[in-house]
Protein backbone atom coordinates (compact mmCIF):
# COMPACT_ATOMS: atom_id res chain seq x y z
CA UNK A 1 0.00 0.00 0.00
CA UNK A 2 1.24 3.32 -1.26
CA UNK A 3 0.94 6.11 1.23
CA UNK A 4 0.99 10.19 -0.02
CA UNK A 5 2.69 12.32 2.50
CA UNK A 6 3.04 15.59 0.59
CA UNK A 7 -1.31 15.38 -0.50
CA UNK A 8 -2.66 18.70 0.56
CA UNK A 9 -5.92 19.59 1.84
CA UNK A 10 -8.31 19.74 -0.85
CA UNK A 11 -9.49 23.33 0.50
CA UNK A 12 -6.42 24.71 -0.59
CA UNK A 13 -5.79 22.98 -3.98
CA UNK A 14 -8.43 21.79 -5.79
CA UNK A 15 -7.89 19.41 -8.81
CA UNK A 16 -9.55 21.37 -11.66
CA UNK A 17 -8.67 25.17 -10.58
CA UNK A 18 -10.92 27.33 -12.14
CA UNK A 19 -9.65 29.70 -15.04
CA UNK A 20 -9.62 33.51 -14.98
CA UNK A 21 -11.78 32.99 -17.85
CA UNK A 22 -14.70 31.32 -15.43
CA UNK A 23 -13.86 33.75 -12.43
CA UNK A 24 -14.87 36.17 -15.02
CA UNK A 25 -17.95 34.91 -16.00
CA UNK A 26 -19.25 33.72 -12.53
CA UNK A 27 -18.20 37.58 -11.70
CA UNK A 28 -20.74 38.77 -14.55
CA UNK A 29 -23.21 36.74 -13.90
CA UNK A 30 -23.20 37.54 -10.44
CA UNK A 31 -23.19 41.69 -11.27
CA UNK A 32 -26.49 40.43 -13.54
CA UNK A 33 -28.01 39.16 -10.78
CA UNK A 34 -27.66 41.67 -8.61
CA UNK A 35 -28.86 44.28 -10.99
CA UNK A 36 -31.55 41.92 -12.30
CA UNK A 37 -32.83 42.20 -8.95
CA UNK A 38 -32.71 45.97 -8.10
CA UNK A 39 -34.85 46.69 -11.68
CA UNK A 40 -37.49 44.03 -10.84
CA UNK A 41 -38.04 45.06 -7.13
CA UNK A 42 -39.87 48.27 -6.50
CA UNK A 43 -38.17 49.54 -3.32
CA UNK A 44 -35.04 51.47 -2.90
CA UNK A 45 -33.03 51.31 -0.15
CA UNK A 46 -32.95 55.27 0.73
CA UNK A 47 -33.03 56.17 4.08
CA UNK A 48 -36.05 58.43 3.97
CA UNK A 49 -36.59 61.22 6.16
CA UNK A 50 -38.22 61.26 9.49
CA UNK A 51 -40.84 63.41 10.28
CA UNK A 52 -41.67 64.72 13.61
CA UNK A 53 -45.04 65.17 13.73
CA UNK A 54 -46.17 68.59 15.64
CA UNK A 55 -47.09 68.77 19.12
CA UNK A 56 -50.97 68.12 19.37
CA UNK A 57 -51.01 70.24 22.35
CA UNK A 58 -52.40 74.15 22.56
CA UNK A 59 -49.93 76.96 21.86
CA UNK A 60 -49.99 78.57 25.18
CA UNK A 61 -51.03 77.56 28.60
CA UNK A 62 -54.71 78.21 30.31
CA UNK A 63 -55.28 81.54 31.99
CA UNK A 64 -55.81 79.36 35.61
CA UNK A 65 -52.08 79.66 35.57
CA UNK A 66 -51.18 82.95 34.17
CA UNK A 67 -49.85 84.16 36.87
CA UNK A 68 -46.96 81.34 37.36
CA UNK A 69 -46.04 81.70 33.69
CA UNK A 70 -44.17 85.04 33.24
CA UNK A 71 -42.21 85.28 36.53
CA UNK A 72 -39.85 82.35 38.09
CA UNK A 73 -36.08 80.46 37.27
CA UNK A 74 -36.20 78.48 34.26
CA UNK A 75 -36.87 74.90 35.43
CA UNK A 76 -34.76 72.75 33.40
CA UNK A 77 -31.93 74.76 33.90
CA UNK A 78 -32.39 75.10 37.75
CA UNK A 79 -30.54 71.86 39.74
CA UNK A 80 -32.77 69.77 42.34
CA UNK A 81 -30.16 71.10 45.02
CA UNK A 82 -31.29 74.75 44.04
CA UNK A 83 -34.99 74.02 44.14
CA UNK A 84 -35.00 72.30 47.13
CA UNK A 85 -32.96 73.88 49.72
CA UNK A 86 -34.01 72.09 52.63
CA UNK A 87 -30.83 70.26 54.02
CA UNK A 88 -32.97 67.21 55.27
CA UNK A 89 -34.48 66.83 52.30
CA UNK A 90 -31.14 67.23 49.97
CA UNK A 91 -29.74 64.46 51.75
CA UNK A 92 -32.70 61.97 51.46
CA UNK A 93 -32.02 62.75 47.99
CA UNK A 94 -28.78 62.06 47.98
CA UNK A 95 -29.45 59.13 49.44
CA UNK A 96 -32.43 57.82 46.95
CA UNK A 97 -29.71 58.43 43.68
CA UNK A 98 -27.62 55.97 45.37
CA UNK A 99 -30.02 53.09 46.62
CA UNK A 100 -33.54 53.25 44.74
CA UNK A 101 -33.94 49.76 43.21
CA UNK A 102 -35.86 51.53 40.25
CA UNK A 103 -33.61 53.91 39.27
CA UNK A 104 -30.85 50.95 39.90
CA UNK A 105 -32.90 48.85 37.08
CA UNK A 106 -33.22 52.03 34.82
CA UNK A 107 -29.15 52.31 34.69
CA UNK A 108 -28.64 48.40 33.77
CA UNK A 109 -31.12 49.31 31.19
CA UNK A 110 -29.04 51.90 29.77
CA UNK A 111 -26.09 49.74 30.28
CA UNK A 112 -28.02 46.97 28.16
CA UNK A 113 -28.64 49.18 25.19
CA UNK A 114 -24.66 50.39 25.50
CA UNK A 115 -23.51 46.31 24.85
CA UNK A 116 -26.42 45.88 22.53
CA UNK A 117 -25.08 48.81 20.16
CA UNK A 118 -21.43 48.06 21.00
CA UNK A 119 -22.54 43.81 19.52
CA UNK A 120 -24.67 45.43 16.23
CA UNK A 121 -21.98 48.01 15.30
CA UNK A 122 -19.29 45.16 15.24
CA UNK A 123 -21.02 43.51 12.50
CA UNK A 124 -19.91 46.12 10.36
CA UNK A 125 -16.61 45.12 10.64
CA UNK A 126 -14.94 41.31 9.83
CA UNK A 127 -14.29 39.03 12.46
CA UNK A 128 -10.79 37.59 12.45
CA UNK A 129 -9.81 34.36 14.00
CA UNK A 130 -6.41 32.58 14.72
CA UNK A 131 -6.86 28.53 14.25
CA UNK A 132 -5.14 25.55 13.54
CA UNK A 133 -5.85 22.22 12.85
CA UNK A 134 -4.81 18.09 12.23
CA UNK A 135 -6.41 15.84 10.29
CA UNK A 136 -5.34 11.78 9.25
CA UNK A 137 -7.96 10.28 6.44
CA UNK A 138 -7.51 7.28 4.09
CA UNK A 139 -9.25 6.92 0.49
CA UNK A 140 -10.29 3.76 -0.60
CA UNK A 141 -9.22 2.84 -4.25
CA UNK A 142 -12.63 2.99 -5.69
CA UNK A 143 -12.26 6.60 -4.79
CA UNK A 144 -8.92 7.44 -6.20
CA UNK A 145 -7.96 8.16 -10.05
CA UNK A 146 -4.52 5.76 -9.51
CA UNK A 147 -7.15 2.67 -8.15
CA UNK A 148 -5.11 2.65 -4.89
CA UNK A 149 -5.93 3.61 -1.53
CA UNK A 150 -4.25 6.63 -0.05
CA UNK A 151 -3.41 7.69 3.24
CA UNK A 152 -2.79 11.34 4.13
CA UNK A 153 -2.12 13.41 6.78
CA UNK A 154 -3.00 17.48 7.34
CA UNK A 155 -1.56 19.92 9.12
CA UNK A 156 -2.53 23.91 9.00
CA UNK A 157 -2.46 27.32 10.56
CA UNK A 158 -4.34 29.94 9.60
CA UNK A 159 -6.00 33.72 10.22
CA UNK A 160 -9.63 33.27 8.93
CA UNK A 161 -12.45 35.77 7.76
CA UNK A 162 -16.14 34.56 8.42
CA UNK A 163 -19.13 35.71 6.17
CA UNK A 164 -18.62 39.04 6.43
CA UNK A 165 -21.69 41.05 5.00
CA UNK A 166 -20.63 43.82 2.44
CA UNK A 167 -23.14 45.96 3.15
CA UNK A 168 -23.76 48.00 -0.11
CA UNK A 169 -27.39 48.67 0.60
CA UNK A 170 -26.93 49.86 4.43
CA UNK A 171 -29.05 47.16 5.91
CA UNK A 172 -25.96 46.56 8.85
CA UNK A 173 -25.50 50.17 9.57
CA UNK A 174 -29.33 50.57 9.54
CA UNK A 175 -29.47 48.31 12.19
CA UNK A 176 -26.56 50.17 14.43
CA UNK A 177 -27.99 53.25 14.35
CA UNK A 178 -31.35 51.67 15.29
CA UNK A 179 -29.36 50.46 18.27
CA UNK A 180 -28.01 53.44 19.26
CA UNK A 181 -31.14 55.34 19.01
CA UNK A 182 -32.16 53.07 21.36
CA UNK A 183 -29.58 53.55 23.49
CA UNK A 184 -30.32 57.18 23.61
CA UNK A 185 -33.58 56.81 24.40
CA UNK A 186 -32.71 54.46 27.30
CA UNK A 187 -30.52 56.99 28.54
CA UNK A 188 -32.88 59.73 28.26
CA UNK A 189 -35.36 57.30 30.14
CA UNK A 190 -32.81 57.16 32.76
CA UNK A 191 -32.75 60.88 32.89
CA UNK A 192 -36.75 60.79 33.47
CA UNK A 193 -36.77 58.25 36.21
CA UNK A 194 -34.09 60.43 37.98
CA UNK A 195 -36.45 63.25 37.80
CA UNK A 196 -39.18 61.16 38.40
CA UNK A 197 -37.81 59.83 42.06
CA UNK A 198 -36.36 63.47 42.82
CA UNK A 199 -40.26 64.43 42.89
CA UNK A 200 -41.97 61.20 44.29
CA UNK A 201 -39.08 61.98 47.33
CA UNK A 202 -40.18 65.43 47.63
CA UNK A 203 -43.33 64.69 47.82
CA UNK A 204 -43.64 62.03 50.05
CA UNK A 205 -40.92 64.13 52.31
CA UNK A 206 -43.50 67.29 52.09
CA UNK A 207 -46.33 64.83 53.27
CA UNK A 208 -44.44 63.47 55.71
CA UNK A 209 -43.81 66.85 57.05
CA UNK A 210 -47.91 67.45 56.93
CA UNK A 211 -48.87 64.31 59.14
CA UNK A 212 -46.46 65.85 61.34
CA UNK A 213 -47.46 69.42 61.58
CA UNK A 214 -51.24 68.14 61.60
CA UNK A 215 -49.96 65.46 64.64
CA UNK A 216 -48.61 67.82 66.47
CA UNK A 217 -51.74 70.00 66.65
CA UNK A 218 -54.14 67.24 67.20
CA UNK A 219 -51.83 66.02 70.52
CA UNK A 220 -51.70 69.47 71.28
CA UNK A 221 -55.82 69.71 71.03
CA UNK A 222 -55.91 66.61 73.24
CA UNK A 223 -53.44 67.42 75.74
CA UNK A 224 -55.67 70.96 76.21
CA UNK A 225 -59.08 68.61 76.08
CA UNK A 226 -57.58 66.04 79.28
CA UNK A 227 -56.85 69.30 81.08
CA UNK A 228 -61.08 70.51 80.53
CA UNK A 229 -61.96 67.17 80.97
CA UNK A 230 -59.86 67.02 84.41
CA UNK A 231 -61.35 70.94 85.34
CA UNK A 232 -65.34 69.67 84.58
CA UNK A 233 -64.81 66.19 86.98
CA UNK A 234 -64.54 68.45 89.53
CA UNK A 235 -67.10 71.11 88.84
CA UNK A 236 -69.44 67.98 88.03
CA UNK A 237 -68.34 66.38 91.89
CA UNK A 238 -68.86 69.91 93.64
CA UNK A 239 -72.52 69.97 91.25
CA UNK A 240 -71.34 73.57 89.35
CA UNK A 241 -71.77 71.20 86.28
CA UNK A 242 -74.04 69.00 84.71
CA UNK A 243 -73.39 65.79 83.69
CA UNK A 244 -74.64 66.82 80.14
CA UNK A 245 -71.44 68.95 80.14
CA UNK A 246 -68.89 66.63 80.94
CA UNK A 247 -70.29 64.16 78.60
CA UNK A 248 -69.96 66.39 76.06
CA UNK A 249 -66.08 67.57 76.90
CA UNK A 250 -65.59 63.78 76.89
CA UNK A 251 -66.71 63.80 73.22
CA UNK A 252 -64.45 66.25 72.22
CA UNK A 253 -61.94 64.39 73.89
CA UNK A 254 -62.28 61.47 72.35
CA UNK A 255 -62.54 63.26 68.87
CA UNK A 256 -59.36 64.48 69.31
CA UNK A 257 -58.04 61.17 70.16
CA UNK A 258 -59.48 59.52 67.32
CA UNK A 259 -58.20 62.04 64.79
CA UNK A 260 -54.45 61.43 66.61
CA UNK A 261 -54.20 57.88 65.77
CA UNK A 262 -55.74 57.90 62.27
CA UNK A 263 -53.08 60.54 61.66
CA UNK A 264 -50.26 57.86 62.76
CA UNK A 265 -51.29 55.30 61.00
CA UNK A 266 -51.20 57.32 58.02
CA UNK A 267 -47.59 59.07 58.87
CA UNK A 268 -46.55 55.45 59.44
CA UNK A 269 -47.74 54.21 55.83
CA UNK A 270 -46.27 57.26 54.32
CA UNK A 271 -43.21 56.55 56.32
CA UNK A 272 -42.71 53.26 54.97
CA UNK A 273 -43.49 54.48 51.70
CA UNK A 274 -40.41 57.19 52.06
CA UNK A 275 -38.11 53.92 52.81
CA UNK A 276 -39.28 52.40 50.18
CA UNK A 277 -38.26 55.51 47.74
CA UNK A 278 -34.75 55.86 49.48
CA UNK A 279 -34.06 52.48 49.09
CA UNK A 280 -32.93 52.34 53.17
CA UNK A 281 -34.50 52.81 56.34
CA UNK A 282 -34.09 56.71 57.17
CA UNK A 283 -38.17 57.68 58.33
CA UNK A 284 -36.83 57.68 61.60
CA UNK A 285 -34.02 59.88 61.33
CA UNK A 286 -36.00 62.62 60.02
CA UNK A 287 -35.54 65.80 62.72
CA UNK A 288 -38.02 68.28 63.82
CA UNK A 289 -37.72 70.86 61.07
CA UNK A 290 -39.25 74.13 61.04
CA UNK A 291 -43.05 74.95 60.71
CA UNK A 292 -44.41 73.69 57.41
CA UNK A 293 -46.23 77.08 56.79
CA UNK A 294 -43.03 79.04 56.48
CA UNK A 295 -41.56 76.35 54.00
CA UNK A 296 -41.62 77.48 50.14
CA UNK A 297 -39.81 76.63 47.01
CA UNK A 298 -38.84 79.20 44.08
CA UNK A 299 -41.20 80.19 41.51
CA UNK A 300 -40.49 78.92 38.07
CA UNK A 301 -41.31 79.84 34.88
CA UNK A 302 -43.44 77.78 32.22
CA UNK A 303 -42.56 79.33 29.67
CA UNK A 304 -44.77 78.82 26.15
CA UNK A 305 -45.28 74.89 25.42
CA UNK A 306 -43.40 74.44 22.78
CA UNK A 307 -40.18 75.70 24.44
CA UNK A 308 -40.96 73.53 27.37
CA UNK A 309 -42.37 70.14 26.89
CA UNK A 310 -38.68 69.82 24.50
CA UNK A 311 -37.05 69.95 27.79
CA UNK A 312 -38.72 66.65 29.46
CA UNK A 313 -36.63 63.83 29.25
CA UNK A 314 -39.53 61.31 28.83
CA UNK A 315 -40.57 63.44 25.49
CA UNK A 316 -36.81 63.28 24.30
CA UNK A 317 -36.56 59.31 24.66
CA UNK A 318 -39.78 59.36 23.01
CA UNK A 319 -38.31 61.12 19.79
CA UNK A 320 -35.24 58.70 20.47
CA UNK A 321 -38.13 55.64 19.87
CA UNK A 322 -39.21 56.96 16.66
CA UNK A 323 -35.23 57.14 15.36
CA UNK A 324 -35.10 54.02 15.78
CA UNK A 325 -38.13 52.76 14.03
CA UNK A 326 -36.97 54.40 11.34
CA UNK A 327 -33.97 52.89 10.92
CA UNK A 328 -35.92 49.53 11.38
CA UNK A 329 -37.83 50.67 8.19
CA UNK A 330 -34.72 51.46 6.66
CA UNK A 331 -33.15 47.97 7.58
CA UNK A 332 -36.75 45.93 6.39
CA UNK A 333 -35.81 47.61 3.40
CA UNK A 334 -32.04 46.96 2.69
CA UNK A 335 -33.27 43.07 3.07
CA UNK A 336 -34.93 43.11 -0.21
CA UNK A 337 -31.70 43.22 -1.88
CA UNK A 338 -28.84 40.75 -2.54
CA UNK A 339 -26.07 39.99 0.21
CA UNK A 340 -23.14 39.69 -0.56
CA UNK A 341 -20.80 37.95 2.04
CA UNK A 342 -16.88 37.49 2.12
CA UNK A 343 -15.30 34.80 4.08
CA UNK A 344 -11.43 34.14 3.53
CA UNK A 345 -8.06 32.55 5.29
CA UNK A 346 -4.39 32.61 4.91
CA UNK A 347 -1.78 30.52 6.10
CA UNK A 348 0.00 27.67 6.29
CA UNK A 349 -0.28 23.88 5.24
CA UNK A 350 1.60 20.80 4.97
CA UNK A 351 1.49 17.17 5.34
CA UNK A 352 4.20 16.95 7.92
CA UNK A 353 3.93 18.99 11.26
CA UNK A 354 7.50 19.70 11.00
CA UNK A 355 7.86 21.54 7.62
CA UNK A 356 4.24 23.61 8.58
CA UNK A 357 6.03 26.48 9.07
CA UNK A 358 8.04 26.83 5.88
CA UNK A 359 5.95 29.71 4.21
CA UNK A 360 8.05 29.83 0.84
CA UNK A 361 6.07 26.54 -0.32
CA UNK A 362 3.54 25.95 2.44
CA UNK A 363 1.71 29.31 2.44
CA UNK A 364 -1.69 28.41 1.36
CA UNK A 365 -5.24 30.40 1.28
CA UNK A 366 -8.65 30.75 0.48
CA UNK A 367 -11.65 33.64 -0.59
CA UNK A 368 -15.48 32.51 -0.87
CA UNK A 369 -17.04 35.03 -1.29
CA UNK A 370 -21.03 34.62 -2.09
CA UNK A 371 -24.05 36.51 -2.62
CA UNK A 372 -27.91 35.19 -1.78
CA UNK A 373 -31.26 36.67 -3.46
CA UNK A 374 -34.87 36.63 -1.99
CA UNK A 375 -36.54 35.03 -4.61
CA UNK A 376 -39.67 33.13 -2.57
CA UNK A 377 -39.71 33.85 0.98
CA UNK A 378 -44.23 33.47 1.34
CA UNK A 379 -43.64 37.23 2.70
CA UNK A 380 -41.37 37.06 5.43
CA UNK A 381 -39.51 40.11 4.10
CA UNK A 382 -42.70 42.09 3.09
CA UNK A 383 -44.23 41.23 6.74
CA UNK A 384 -41.21 42.40 8.23
CA UNK A 385 -41.51 45.71 6.79
CA UNK A 386 -45.02 46.29 7.25
CA UNK A 387 -44.11 45.27 10.94
CA UNK A 388 -41.29 48.01 11.34
CA UNK A 389 -44.08 50.29 9.38
CA UNK A 390 -46.50 49.67 12.41
CA UNK A 391 -44.14 50.18 15.26
CA UNK A 392 -42.65 53.29 13.66
CA UNK A 393 -46.72 54.43 13.65
CA UNK A 394 -46.99 53.10 17.43
CA UNK A 395 -43.71 54.93 17.86
CA UNK A 396 -45.20 58.06 16.70
CA UNK A 397 -48.52 57.73 18.34
CA UNK A 398 -46.34 57.21 21.90
CA UNK A 399 -44.77 60.61 20.90
CA UNK A 400 -47.84 62.32 21.01
CA UNK A 401 -49.49 60.67 23.77
CA UNK A 402 -46.08 61.42 25.78
CA UNK A 403 -46.47 65.16 24.66
CA UNK A 404 -50.14 65.56 25.50
CA UNK A 405 -49.50 63.64 29.03
CA UNK A 406 -46.44 66.36 29.37
CA UNK A 407 -48.73 69.05 28.62
CA UNK A 408 -51.62 67.93 31.36
CA UNK A 409 -49.22 67.64 34.00
CA UNK A 410 -47.69 71.16 33.33
CA UNK A 411 -51.46 72.53 32.89
CA UNK A 412 -52.69 70.87 36.03
CA UNK A 413 -49.75 71.82 38.18
CA UNK A 414 -50.37 75.58 37.19
CA UNK A 415 -53.84 75.45 37.99
CA UNK A 416 -53.77 73.67 41.03
CA UNK A 417 -50.97 76.21 42.33
CA UNK A 418 -53.38 79.18 41.06
CA UNK A 419 -56.48 77.52 42.93
CA UNK A 420 -54.76 76.19 45.91
CA UNK A 421 -53.17 80.05 46.69
CA UNK A 422 -56.46 81.22 46.87
CA UNK A 423 -57.68 78.39 49.33
CA UNK A 424 -54.46 79.16 51.47
CA UNK A 425 -55.66 82.35 51.67
CA UNK A 426 -59.26 81.66 52.36
CA UNK A 427 -58.27 79.13 55.07
CA UNK A 428 -56.32 81.65 56.77
CA UNK A 429 -58.80 84.14 56.85
CA UNK A 430 -61.20 80.97 58.46
CA UNK A 431 -58.39 80.10 60.80
CA UNK A 432 -58.58 83.49 62.30
CA UNK A 433 -62.49 83.40 62.15
CA UNK A 434 -62.80 80.15 64.17
CA UNK A 435 -60.00 81.20 66.76
CA UNK A 436 -62.24 84.34 67.93
CA UNK A 437 -65.51 82.19 67.61
CA UNK A 438 -63.49 79.68 70.29
CA UNK A 439 -63.00 82.46 71.87
CA UNK A 440 -65.87 84.32 72.50
CA UNK A 441 -67.99 80.53 72.29
CA UNK A 442 -66.02 80.07 76.02
CA UNK A 443 -66.58 83.48 77.31
CA UNK A 444 -70.16 83.46 76.79
CA UNK A 445 -70.07 80.03 78.93
CA UNK A 446 -68.31 81.26 81.08
CA UNK A 447 -70.52 83.99 81.94
CA UNK A 448 -73.40 81.90 82.16
CA UNK A 449 -75.20 83.09 78.65
CA UNK A 450 -74.30 80.65 76.66
CA UNK A 451 -74.76 76.23 76.92
CA UNK A 452 -71.40 74.31 76.35
CA UNK A 453 -72.72 72.98 73.19
CA UNK A 454 -71.77 76.16 71.61
CA UNK A 455 -68.46 75.67 72.60
CA UNK A 456 -68.21 72.08 71.46
CA UNK A 457 -69.08 73.21 68.16
CA UNK A 458 -66.58 75.89 67.85
CA UNK A 459 -63.58 73.85 69.38
CA UNK A 460 -64.68 71.44 66.82
CA UNK A 461 -64.78 73.48 63.86
CA UNK A 462 -61.19 74.80 65.02
CA UNK A 463 -59.33 71.70 64.95
CA UNK A 464 -60.97 70.85 61.23
CA UNK A 465 -59.84 73.98 59.99
CA UNK A 466 -56.60 74.34 61.79
CA UNK A 467 -56.06 70.64 59.69
CA UNK A 468 -57.23 72.10 56.36
CA UNK A 469 -54.80 75.12 56.88
CA UNK A 470 -51.74 72.73 57.12
CA UNK A 471 -53.43 70.32 54.21
CA UNK A 472 -54.08 73.21 52.28
CA UNK A 473 -50.39 74.24 52.47
CA UNK A 474 -48.86 70.98 52.32
CA UNK A 475 -51.02 70.56 48.86
CA UNK A 476 -49.37 73.78 47.26
CA UNK A 477 -45.94 72.76 47.99
CA UNK A 478 -46.73 69.42 46.30
CA UNK A 479 -48.31 71.41 43.40
CA UNK A 480 -44.96 73.26 43.31
CA UNK A 481 -42.53 70.05 43.16
CA UNK A 482 -45.47 68.62 40.29
CA UNK A 483 -44.43 71.88 38.27
CA UNK A 484 -40.96 71.06 38.74
CA UNK A 485 -40.92 67.71 37.44
CA UNK A 486 -43.80 68.79 34.50
CA UNK A 487 -41.51 71.39 33.06
CA UNK A 488 -38.04 69.02 33.30
CA UNK A 489 -36.30 70.21 36.29
CA UNK A 490 -33.04 70.12 36.12
CA UNK A 491 -33.26 68.15 33.05
CA UNK A 492 -30.21 70.39 31.39
CA UNK A 493 -28.05 70.28 34.26
CA UNK A 494 -28.32 65.88 34.05
CA UNK A 495 -24.83 64.69 32.45
CA UNK A 496 -25.92 63.45 29.36
CA UNK A 497 -24.03 60.00 28.09
CA UNK A 498 -22.60 59.36 24.50
CA UNK A 499 -21.46 56.46 23.12
CA UNK A 500 -18.15 55.61 21.48
CA UNK A 501 -18.84 55.95 17.65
Amino acid sequence: MQKRNNAMPRTFLPAHAPTKAAMGSLAACLMCAVMSACASNPIFPEKSELSIPDAPVAKAWSDEGSTSISAGANAAELDWQAYFPDPQLQKLIETSLENNRDLRLAALRVAEARAAYGIQGADRLPTLALGGQAGRSRVPGDLNITGRPVTGNEFDAFVGMSSWEVDLWGRVASLEEAALQTYFSSEAAQRAMRLALISEVAAAYISLRELDARIDIARQTVASREESLRIFRRRTEVGSSSRLELTQVETLLTQAKLLTAQLEQSRAAQAHYLDQLVGVPVSAKIEPAKSLLEESFPPLAAGIPSETLTARPDIIAAEYNLHAAQANIDAARAAFFPRITLTGRLGLASSTLENLVDPETNNAWAFAPAISMPIFDAGRLRNNLDLAEVRKNAAVANYEKTIQSAFREVADALSAQSWLKEQQAIMTEALTIQEERSRLARLRYDSGAATYLQVLDAERDLLTTQQQVIQVHGALMTSQVSLYAALGGGSQAMPAETPDQ
